[in-house]
This record gives C-alpha cells, sequence and structure tokens, in this order.
C-alpha cells in the first residue's frame, strides 16, 4: 500500500528522496564582479547581450547554456531527459521557449514572478518522486535589460531608482534531478500561497513579497513540526534589504525568530557598497543562480546539513499595475538535504 505522502495543510514529504545531481549557471558581467563571482560556471560580455540582437534573445542563450552545463555534468546526453520545467519573467515565457527549443525535450512553462525556481524544482520533485521521468530538469533566467524594458522604462531613459528597488539579475540556473546518485535531495515542499497585503509600489518588491514568504515559512515550520534551528539557513530569493526585515518581523508575529538563520539571494548576489544595486537582487535568475552555484555546493559538501530554499515572486505586470492593481506575492519552499 501506498504511505501518505501529504503532510500538514500545504507540504508533502518525499519518502523517496529526490536526488539533485547537478548545478549550472550562467550570468552576467555586473553579477560576475559581485561577491559569487567565483562560484558561477560561466560569466558573460559586459554588453549583457551576448552577441545577440536583443535583451530577450540574450536571456534565451542563458538558458541554454545553463541547460546544457547541467546536462554535461552528470555526464547524460539530451536525450536522456525526460522533461524540463522552465520559466522566465517576460510575456508567454518567450526567454524559455526560445532558449530551450533546440533540446527537443517535453517542456512545461512555468510562470510564478521570481519564485519560479521554487516552483520548478518543486514540480520536478514531484515528476521524479512519482515516477514519471528518471531525469528532469528545472531551470529559470531574468535578465535587466529585458525586465526594465517589460516592467518599468526603457534603459535609455536614465530613470532614478529609490533605494528600496532590486536590480534585476542577469543570469540562468539550471538543475538535472533523478532518482539517486546526488550528494543533496529534495526531501519536502511547502507550496505557496498567493498573498496580498494591498501594497502598490512595484520598486518595492520585498515589501510586497515578505508577507507571502512569511506565510510560506510560517506553514513549512507548522506542517513539518520544526523550528528555525532545525534548518542551517532558510534562504529566501529576492526580498532585498527591505524585505528581509519585514519578514522577521511577521515571523516574529507568528512566534518565529528567523534571524539567526535567514539569508537572502539578492542580498548575497551583489555588494551593495560597491555596486550600487540599492536593496540587492531580483529576478528569476537571482535565486536560480546563486541556489545552482552556491548554495548547492554547501549542501553536497556537508557544509550544511538541511536548507529551507524560499524563492520569492511578486505577480504583477505592466497591465495589472497600469490598472492601479495591488502587487500579490508567493513563495515556494523546498527542502533540501545533504545525502
Amino acid at each position: 500500500m501506498e504511505r501518505e505522502q501529504m503532510i500538514g495543510k500545504q507540504s508533502i514529504l518525499f519518502h523517496n528522496a529526490v536526488h539533485i545531481l547537478s548545478g549550472a549557471s550562467m550570468v552576467g558581467k555586473k553579477e560576475g564582479d559581485g561577491p559569487l563571482g567565483k562560484y558561477f560556471d560561466k560569466i558573460g560580455e559586459e554588453d549583457g547581450l551576448f552577441g545577440c540582437q536583443s535583451w530577450e534573445e540574450a536571456e534565451s542563450i542563458l538558458q541554454k547554456e545553463a541547460v546544457s552545463m547541467a546536462i554535461k555534468k552528470v555526464g547524460l546526453s539530451k536525450e536522456e531527459i525526460r522533461m524540463i520545467y522552465a520559466g522566465d519573467l517576460l510575456a508567454q515565457t518567450i526567454a524559455s521557449s526560445f532558449g530551450i527549443i533546440g533540446f527537443e525535450i517535453p517542456v512545461y512553462g512555468l510562470y510564478g514572478a521570481c519564485a519560479t525556481m521554487g516552483e520548478a524544482l518543486s514540480l520536478a520533485s514531484m515528476a521524479v518522486a512519482g515516477g514519471y521521468g528518471d531525469y528532469v530538469v528545472a531551470v529559470t533566467s531574468s535578465h535587466f535589460g529585458s525586465a526594465e524594458k517589460e516592467f518599468r522604462f526603457p534603459l535609455g531613459y536614465g530613470n532614478q531608482r529609490p533605494f528600496s528597488a532590486t536590480w534585476t539579475v542577469t543570469g540562468s540556473g539550471a538543475c538535472v534531478l533523478g532518482r539517486k546518485g546526488g550528494k543533496a535531495r529534495i526531501t519536502g515542499i511547502t507550496t505557496g500561497k498567493i498573498i496580498d497585503y494591498g501594497l502598490k509600489d512595484s520598486l518595492n518588491m520585498g515589501a510586497c513579497m515578505a508577507p507571502a514568504a512569511s506565510d510560506t515559512i510560517y506553514q513549512n515550520l507548522e506542517d513539518f513540526g520544526r523550528k528555525p534551528e532545525d534548518y542551517d539557513r532558510i534562504i529566501t530569493g529576492d526580498l532585498g534589504e527591505v524585505g528581509k526585515e519585514i519578514l522577521i518581523d511577521l515571523l516574529k508575529e507568528k512566534g518565529y525568530d528567523v534571524t539567526a538563520k535567514l539569508m537572502d539571494c539578492g542580498i548575497e548576489i551583489y555588494d551593495k557598497e560597491t555596486q550600487d544595486t540599492h536593496a540587492g537582487g531580483s529576478g528569476c535568475g537571482c535565486s536560480a543562480t546563486t541556489f545552482a552555484s552556491y548554495i548547492l555546493p554547501k549542501i553536497e559538501k556537508g557544509e550544511w546539513k538541511r536548507v529551507l530554499f524560499v524563492p520569492t515572486g511578486a505577480l504583477l505586470s505592466k497591465v495589472s499595475y497600469n490598472e492601479g492593481k495591488s502587487v500579490p506575492g508567493i513563495a515556494q519552499a523546498v527542502v533540501i538535504e545533504h545525502c
């Protein structure tokens, strides 16, 4: 008889943990110059176009390279990959569509804003655990130029950014998941809800996303019967300096103090003092590249035994923003442990 894998209100506890077999990333020059620069697999050219004619095409190159490197690290061929879960920030997820078309692998296109890597890892792990694929890829990307064009202002406009704003990471991170053979494994997930506090400032996305991060982290701790101390790190995607402080306060109101365990990819990826990114980094590529090249190796080496990885997303579009709608948030949590 099959054992129940649902746990609590929103979580899954995998009885057969899913292994992360590899992680790979490609980033832009700005990210390569940051504190994590030495960890990324490949750093692109300074202009961010990578030999392409548009920002969107350049972002597709990021995904293509990240997936290629992740598959190569495992020693697999593309024919052995059963499916890809892929997403980005652009309308109709065109960075993913054009980036992975050449692999000729079945694909599910995803949109969870900057939380998409958490969504991709969650769905990919469920597919592997359910026996629907021996090898599955999760990949996301973002690009500063394409995101500014999609959501804010043309780069040539030279608009001033408030200190609450984050800088969209130019980068893509990919992971290959399988049933066995890795030194890190996904043991559980907590699927996030859409949380809306009515905030409308698209240049303060950390504040918009923090309530969703709080809700998902709280539910993970409740569902699994854990305390913050049971994790070596609780790692959010891209709350930045502003959102991180709000998250700490919100969780204290719920009875949990995560201050000592909390880390944010958006804060780690840039040097606040020298790189002029204000509140930190954001974008699908922020958590994806940080996870694939910095967090995952630490878990594989056993430096961190158990991590709660919580990419965060702001669910807005240029249509909803121009119509005066609020900016709801979502956060997807993935429990990753050392083998």
